[in-house]
């Protein structure tokens, strides 16, 4: 059995076409990258508004380390 065919601790992910992270090492995300499509992606079958929150934090993490912005800096404040 191949390691993408298992998912450990729920199924989240197990009912859709291609999970994230199949669609994350495809595309050659970084890890910031990366974990807002796995957030965004299970947000409506396990956290719900917690997933959104973490996905707009690995956002604002990208803002701030990537492009260097500000505003996201001044947002945590």
């Amino acid at each position: 059995m191949k390691a993408t065919d298992t998912q450990v601790g729920g199924s989240h992910y197990k009912d859709l076409s291609i999970q994230p992270v199949q669609y994350i090492h495809a595309n050659k995300l970084s890890f910031l990258e990366g974990n807002v499509v796995k957030y965004i992606t299970r947000h409506k079958t396990k956290n719900g508004k917690a997933d959104v929150e973490k996905a707009l934090h690995y956002c604002q993490l990208i803002l701030e380390l990537v492009y260097g912005d500000e505003q996201s800096e001044r947002n945590n404040d």
